[in-house]
């Protein structure tokens, strides 16, 4: 299946100025990208900004013009992450006319998404949605939980400003976290097993909160667990 390209969103708020004409984003995805290979070869404790400037073939200056540090390059790259994610997501969820979506499959496809990046994109492994950093990354689940939950609202009908629904799906992107983590500890390609316990645990527990808002009930949600 083809990936929808990243739709460009507002700037993060680690660049030093955001790209105006088309030569100057196309610059900066250069650097994003060159950023991702990287780190996959040498780790974030040793990602530079010159290796990188060598990587994408630009001048230093050029780097230093968007980010004043690696941090905040990397802060970058985990935010087109999250973009992309969302993007990929909502190209997986477009029901057919008539038909509504089922919110267990809506689960699935959030987690196999996930692990799709996990699998093949570029410096994905240590720089998801957030920098390799501890105290950095209880935000950047609250961020993924009410960004999922604002991109699943529409499909399900669900209400935004349900409190409750708000923590269950930040206690749902926690453990999800959690354990895919382990899954990929486990098994470098991401432990079946792991993975498929996840999902059964997703549903276990969204199933209260979901199946009242009206998401999933019925013979079609049943079908699709069993098809899952």
């Amino acid at each position: 299946m083809q990936q929808p390209t990243p739709r460009p969103g507002p700037p993060p708020a680690s660049l030093r100025c955001a790209p105006v004409q088309q030569r100057s984003a196309q610059r900066l995805a250069r650097i994003l990208d060159a950023c991702a290979e990287v780190l996959d070869e040498t780790g974030y404790d040793e990602l530079t900004t010159r290796a990188v400037a060598c990587r994408a073939g630009v001048p230093i200056g050029s780097v230093y013009r968007f980010f004043p540090n690696k941090r905040a390059m990397a802060e970058a790259l985990a935010r087109r992450n999250l973009d992309a994610y969302a993007d990929r997501i909502t190209a997986r969820l477009t029901a057919p006319a008539g038909r509504p979506l089922q919110w267990r499959h809506a689960m699935d496809v959030v987690v196999d998404e996930y692990l799709a990046m996990k699998r093949t994109m570029p410096g994905f492994a240590l720089v998801e949605f957030t920098v390799p950093a501890p105290h950095a990354s209880r935000q950047a689940n609250d961020e993924v939980a009410d960004r999922l939950r604002t991109l699943l609202a529409g499909p399900l009908g669900l209400d935004t400003a349900d409190e409750r629904l708000r923590t269950a799906f930040l206690v749902a992107v926690e453990t999800a976290d959690a354990l895919l983590q382990l899954a990929f500890r486990t098994d470098p390609a991401g432990d079946p097993a792991i993975v498929t316990e996840t999902k059964e645990l997703l549903r276990a527990y969204l199933a209260r909160y979901l199946d009242a808002a009206g998401s999933g009930e019925g013979e079609a949600a049943e079908g699709e667990t069993a098809e899952a």
